[in-house]
């Protein structure tokens, strides 16, 4: 019989290229999805990648118990995939109990009702960079101490904290993935990237002219997330549960990134990027590098997409999308 995998977050990035990856392994794949969330354009990263009808939704919420127990009961998946988050970082500031309780409280909610219903199941659990913050140490191992600047960074922290703690107190399959910055054509418009993407294709075919950005000295490790759900499910084939950093060990600041994407399309950034203080972060982290050094070893994963092919998909991508609606 096909291993069934739960997938919250399906609708997101990560959750779209995981159900591609899943569904090309033979796995039936589930989705929670919100019923608040429910528009017409609510799977559209799914039918980007025309898999959309493939994978079966079930409503349900991260911060409703009850719910994750029906699901769980009714599937019985064989693995699940916790990326479901307020994950937008500035936002957090401005909704920090509603990141608390969807990004942090939310996992317990999860691994409660795996403990409940399905307690063989392996979950994974998507920890994130951004627990680092304050960098202890120039380079983020999983040995690096913790320093969150952010409440997502601390509602994450919680929630990687509780993986450890019921993989210990249980002895589930509990992993969690350190995943340092990672994107592609799907990741949202919030998101840096992608805006600056989207910006140098709008102002390339002449829908803008200027692009207010924030900090551009802020460092990030940027990967590409087909290479990073990939990472995801060779966690849980592993004979034991562990907690990994994901990274490609280089690091690159907001500026050089879009230098790279402006030069794509033949623009100079000097000419239409302007700093706008309102997109400043009331607490920033300066830089991120991680080390997948243990990732390399047990998994067997190395990053295989660059930084510069990724950007040019992203501008590509969106230069596509902008054309099919320009008047």
């Amino acid at each position: 019989m096909a291993k069934k995998a739960l997938i919250t977050g399906i609708t997101g990035q990560d959750g779209a290229y995981l159900s591609q990856l899943l569904l090309k392994k033979g796995y039936e794949v589930h989705g929670l999805v919100r019923r608040s969330s429910h528009s017409e354009q609510f799977d559209h990263r799914l039918r980007w990648l025309g898999i959309a009808n493939d994978v079966q939704f079930v409503d349900g919420n991260l911060i409703d118990p009850s719910s994750l127990c029906r699901i769980v009961r009714a599937i019985m998946p064989d693995e699940v995939y916790n990326l479901a988050a307020q994950s937008f970082v500035k936002s957090s500031w401005d909704q920090p109990m509603l990141t608390a309780n969807v990004t942090g409280v939310g996992v317990v909610n999860m691994l409660e009702a795996l403990r409940l219903e399905a307690p063989e199941a392996r979950f994974y659990q998507a920890s994130s960079s951004e627990m680092f913050g304050l960098i202890q140490q120039p380079v983020q191992t999983e040995k690096t101490p913790f320093y969150p600047r952010s409440p997502y960074a601390a509602a994450k922290l919680f929630g990687h904290w509780m993986t450890v703690n019921y993989r210990e107190s249980f002895g589930m399959f509990a992993a969690s993935g350190i995943l340092f910055n990672h994107e592609s054509p799907l990741r949202g418009l919030e998101f840096v990237t992608r805006k600056v993407t989207d910006g140098a294709a709008r102002i390339k075919l002449g829908l803008l002219d200027k692009l207010a950005m924030g900090n551009l000295d802020a460092k990030r490790d940027w990967g590409h997330a087909r290479d990073y759900v990939r990472a995801m499910w060779l966690m849980l084939q592993q004979e034991r549960p562990d907690d990994f950093v994901i990274a490609t060990g280089r690091t690159t600041s907001v500026r050089d990134m879009v230098r790279i994407a402006f030069g794509h399309v033949g623009l100079d950034p000097d000419a239409h990027v302007v700093i706008d203080p309102r997109f400043a972060r009331p607490a920033e982290v300066d830089v991120l590098l991680g080390d997948a050094g243990k990732a390399k070893e047990k998994l067997g994963w190395t990053a295989t997409i660059g930084l510069e092919e990724m950007i040019v998909e992203m501008v590509e991508a969106d230069l596509a999308r902008h054309r099919g609606t320009k008047r």
